[in-house]
Order: structure tokens, then C-alpha cells, then sequence
């Protein structure tokens, strides 16, 4: 029986490493990948039936990638495996159309099992959140808005190379557009976000997973 193709993505070396041990006996692992913008490219290429993806990555982060892997693969399953246990994560992810979300801290049957539901059309959210994320969409469907999902596509992936430490040019260079619109899309957040600094807006980026330190 041929098995289903797995495709890994996550910046942390060790943790793919792990990741791999666990999955083989399983699955086809096809192949690992560091960032978000490896990921668009080597899931286009390959086209594993399953994604397995951390949220926080450099270049461009998992939710962000999602929607653009899907474009390329619609019947692609992708599942999170991440360190973000907060209820808004989850509920995005979903939205965007992941087909699962598991905590890395969970146990390792979770992660199988997550997989095994997506290949089933089933969706997966970690038992450690279920209940809440049920309550807080019952209480108030908007309640648990994201402030990241406020921003552009393209906003976002100028605030996580402006948050990884890149110049406006460098920026610029990296996305194709000129330094001018780079400048104008960093003060479109500031003022959406409410934020008064390139100071506050690295730590927004921090804080909300687009990156880490």
C-alpha cells in the first residue's frame, strides 16, 4: 500500500530530526524545510499529501504561507505543530483552512493522530484547547480576533522581515517593490495597530509569533 507523503517544516533542526524518527514508520517523508517561503516552494514541487508546519519560521510564517500552499495544492492537508497554545492561533489556523493544530509539548500519538484525521477529512485541534476555543466561539464568534489578521498579506510580510532585522532597502530588494512602499506599508500598521515606534512594532511581531529571538 503506498503510503501518504509527508513534507516537514519547521526551523529547528532537532525538532525535524525528532519529528522524522517519529513519522517514518508511518509515512513518507519527503523531505524538510526551514522557512516559509522553502515551504511554498518544495510543497509546489513535491506535493505531499500532508504538511506538517510550525507557525513561527523565518522569511514568511506558516499561517501566512498556508493560503499560498493551498493556491498551489488545494487537497494538501496542513497541520500545525507549534509552541503557541493560545486559543486566537488556533482559531485562525482553522479558519485559514489548516486541518489540524497540535502543541509541540503534546504527546507524540497526537501528532499521528492528527495526521490520520486529515487524510480522513476530519480536522484536529489539540484536546488541551477544544473546550475553550468551542466556548469562546459560542460566546462571541469575533472575540477571539487576531490582531495580526488586521494586516495585509503583503503588510505581514513586511513586518516579519522589518521584525528579523532588515533595512527598508533590503526589504525593498526582497520583495520587489520600492523603498517608498515599504516605508508606507510600515506606517499603515503602525497606525492600524496602534503602535508608536519600529521599537513597538518588532516586540507586536515578537509577541504575536510572526518571529522569534
Amino acid at each position: 500500500m503506498k503510503r501518504p507523503r509527508v513534507l516537514l517544516a519547521d526551523d529547528h533542526r532537532m525538532v525535524a530530526e525528532g519529528l522524522k524518527s517519529l513519522l517514518e514508520s508511518e509515512f513518507e517523508l519527503v523531505g524538510v524545510v526551514e522557512d516559509g517561503l522553502a515551504l511554498i516552494e518544495v510543497a509546489r514541487k513535491l506535493l505531499p499529501d500532508v504538511i506538517v508546519a510550525d507557525i513561527t519560521m523565518p522569511q514568511l510564517n506558516g499561517l501566512d504561507a498556508l493560503p499560498l500552499v493551498k493556491k498551489d495544492n488545494p487537497r494538501v492537508k496542513i497541520i500545525f505543530l507549534t509552541m503557541h497554545k493560545e486559543v486566537a492561533y488556533a482559531r485562525r489556523a482553522l479558519e485559514s483552512g489548516a486541518s489540524g493544530f497540535v502543541l509541540k509539548h503534546s504527546a507524540s500519538g497526537e501528532l499521528i493522530a492528527a495526521i490520520r484525521a486529515a487524510l480522513d477529512g476530519k480536522i484536529y485541534l489539540t484536546p488541551a484547547l477544544t473546550s475553550e476555543v468551542l466556548h469562546e466561539i459560542q460566546r462571541d464568534p469575533l472575540a477571539l480576533k487576531d490582531p495580526v489578521s488586521s494586516l495585509t498579506a503583503r503588510q505581514r510580510e513586511v513586518l516579519q522581515l522589518f521584525a528579523e532585522g532588515r533595512s527598508a532597502k533590503e526589504i525593498a530588494e526582497a520583495l520587489a517593490i520600492s523603498v517608498r512602499t515599504v516605508e508606507f506599508h510600515k506606517y499603515q500598521m503602525m497606525e492600524v495597530l496602534a503602535i508608536h515606534n519600529s521599537t513597538e512594532l518588532t516586540h507586536f511581531a515578537i509577541k504575536h509569533g510572526i518571529v522569534t529571538i
